[in-house]
């Protein structure tokens, strides 16, 4: 029957908890009621309230476009539908002052239990359950809409993996594996806590200033709507949307790793804040991400380093599986954070985002499991463009990365939605916070180090995982 799903819940939460590399989930969300959710019908919904939209240039630049270059506008889904659809100026409200033939606009990152805060029933539309996490729905999701070409800066998620539906239009994933960490260039600046960003602008890259990008190996996907992309852990991905007006829904789905990743974004926030803030403020460098409300203070950032580390030695009590501790299980074991960050700008409260006892455990799967992972029509890996792939069902598998990388000859990067004391807000029209330059971009002419030069060492992931042990370490004696 078309009620049959491909994949029973507990068969997919054990895939999703094992794979480690990117798929695509096919016929999983076929009956959600969230597939109806097109921009049309979420305007009628949100009955003109208005939402933060972030807006970058179409032309392609060796930098990426982070968010603290780009401009932001409060508008209705109204008139950002009659800008994209290329409707009378006089409809499009404040997208009036930017050519569409020059911008795109990302509502991105909104999460679902705040713009949807007096319509909770809709948080039901969006069925998690069927992947083996039940109880996760609206309440635990973010909503992103673009226009074309709109699109997230290469980056990781220090935390969990991820689960992405794509509703209205299609978008192009480039993902990069783990062990290419050090070919994509890691910065934390601009510094938002979960996010590691790529100087890589990774679709026009500027191969004479950053040379080992050419060993990356980009896996490449083209999402379609219906279709669940899978995003492993520690995943680099860089996200554009392709066709007019893109609709999506994710899920950040946490696991164990993320008490030690807690310790480390811990660890990164003490320094980043510590170094920058005795910069000279006059420098005009907008370093702090715009989804981060302020540099909290050295006391604070030892507070949630301290908090991080009890957490862990909490879990790690925990011997027998069944009473594994999730990294949620209460505020005492955060450090200040929810699942990212962010959730905390939506008011997720620690349940909402949490994994009961007898729902982990899937983390480590046995060598003999990963070669019964069924892929086919119905589960399609995300394979590296080297090797010779065919497209399987609805999800195009790209196999030429010089084509792909050349196809996009507009696109430019950016990221989430809050401004920051609305320092980034520009509502002249056309003067974009994004004409200011920032010392992380790579300046050939440029001989002294600078400070960034010095916390893109100080802070590398890999730097930052051997203090973290080596903490712990000291911790436990």
């Amino acid at each position: 029957g078309g009620d049959v799903k491909p994949f029973a819940p507990e068969r997919a939460k054990e895939l999703v908890m094992s794979l480690q590399q990117p798929a695509v989930f096919c016929n999983m969300a076929s009956d959600w009621p969230a597939l109806h959710w097109n921009v049309e019908y979420l305007s009628a919904v949100l009955d003109g309230k208005t939402i933060q939209f972030r807006l970058g240039l179409k032309t392609v630049d060796l930098v990426p476009q982070f968010e603290t270059r780009c401009s932001y506008v409060k508008a209705t889904l109204q008139e950002f539908l009659a800008w994209s659809c290329g409707q009378p100026s006089c409809l499009a409200g404040p997208f009036s002052c930017y050519k569409y033939s020059k911008y795109w606009a990302y509502a991105d990152y909104k999460y679902i239990a705040r713009i949807f805060e007096d319509k909770p029933e809709i948080f039901q539309d969006i069925r998690w359950s069927d992947f083996g996490f039940p109880g996760r729905s609206g309440k635990e999701s973010t909503l992103w809409i673009g226009s074309e070409r709109a699109n997230t800066p290469c980056h990781l998620d220090s935390y969990g993996c991820n689960l992405v539906l794509q509703v209205q239009g299609r978008k192009r994933w480039h993902l990069f594996p783990p062990g290419d960490t050090s070919f994509l260039y890691p910065t934390r600046i601009p510094y938002e806590e979960s996010s590691v960003f790529s100087k890589v602008n990774v679709a026009n890259p500027d191969l004479k200033c950053f040379p080992e990008f050419r060993n990356t190996t980009a896996h490449v996907v083209t999402l379609s709507p219906g279709q669940v992309l899978l995003v492993p852990r520690h995943w680099w991905h860089y996200v554009e949307s392709i066709d007019p007006v893109t609709v999506s829904i994710n899920s950040w789905i946490e696991l164990d790793a993320d008490h030690e990743a807690r310790v480390e974004e811990a660890i990164t926030r003490t320094l980043v804040c510590a170094i920058k803030s005795a910069e000279d403020p006059s420098d005009g460098e907008l370093w702090l991400n715009p989804t981060e409300a302020e540099a909290t203070s050295h006391e604070i950032n030892l507070q949630y380093l301290n908090k991080a580390v009890s957490a862990y030695f909490k879990c790690q009590k925990a011997s027998v599986p069944d009473q594994a501790c999730s990294s949620s299980t209460g505020a005492e074991q955060r450090t200040g954070t929810s699942c990212k960050r962010r959730r905390r700008e939506a008011d997720c409260q620690p349940e909402g985002c949490r994994l009961l006892p007898h729902e982990l455990g899937f983390a480590t799967f046995k060598a003999e499991e990963l070669q019964k992972i069924p892929f086919g029509p119905h589960l399609i890996p995300v394979l590296p463009q080297s090797q010779e792939t065919s497209s399987m069902g609805a999800a195009v598998v790209e196999s030429d990365s010089r084509d792909l990388l050349q196809e996009n000859k507009g696109g430019h990067f950016g990221k989430l939605h809050c401004s920051r004391k609305q320092l980034l807000r520009s509502d002249d029209c056309e003067t974009p916070a994004h004409q200011m330059h920032s010392d992380s971009s790579p300046n050939a002419s440029q001989a002294a180090l600078s400070t960034n030069d010095l916390l893109d060492c100080l802070v590398n992931p890999h730097v930052i995982n051997l203090v973290a042990r080596l903490l712990l370490e000291k911790t436990r004696v």
